[in-house]
């Protein structure tokens, strides 16, 4: 939709690289994207943009940037939030996982911490992908209270593979749950 919108408003063919993508049900709200195209006022392309992508589309700005930065192979870090809730809450529920029962987020934590350790994460990959190793570096791994019943995950490294932070997220649930320990999380990465 942004390329389309992009090449209808530049009337050239825009072609748009991405910073990484989002798994279904998945929302970005800081995604960085780049294409090619000469001088521009800015400020006036987001207006424009704006007005005529879809609702649920938003640009925030238009930034000028050094020819050869890459949205997605100059990214030194991505950070991903994983967002969950232990109440029913109508207004939640499009962007936060709704889990019943009680979580022991202290033990979580203690297991996201253990994620750090290790580079090699083709246990949280999806199989048949086309990336040449699965070795990420976790820089970042916590689960922190965002207000009553709800929770925030924080996770950042320098890259993700497809379904990771669904997976890694699952799994410390699990631990959360008391169903798996962290001797057991550390054989699943191994």
């Amino acid at each position: 939709e942004l390329q389309k919108a992009l090449s209808t408003l530049l009337r050239e063919n825009i072609e748009i690289v991405g910073a990484g993508r989002t798994d279904t049900g998945v929302h970005a709200r800081k995604m960085i994207a780049h294409f090619d195209f000469g001088p521009l006022d800015s400020k006036q392309l987001v207006y424009k943009l704006n007005k005529i992508l879809p609702r649920d589309i938003a640009v925030q700005s238009v930034d000028e940037v050094a020819e050869d930065m890459h949205a997605r192979f100059s990214a030194k870090s991505r950070t991903y939030h994983y967002f969950l809730h232990l109440s029913k809450n109508p207004f939640l529920r499009a962007y936060s996982w709704q889990m019943y029962g009680d979580l022991d987020f202290e033990k979580m934590n203690e297991a996201a911490k253990v994620l750090m350790e290790y580079r090699d994460f083709t246990s949280f990959s999806k199989t048949n992908t086309d990336t040449k190793t699965n070795d990420c570096t976790i820089t970042e791994a916590h689960w922190e209270n965002v207000g009553g019943n709800q929770w925030r995950f924080t996770i950042s490294a320098n890259r993700f593979l497809r379904n990771m932070v669904r997976a890694i997220v699952g799994t410390l649930v699990e631990v959360g749950r008391g169903k798996l320990t962290i001797e057991q999380l550390r054989r699943v990465v191994e």
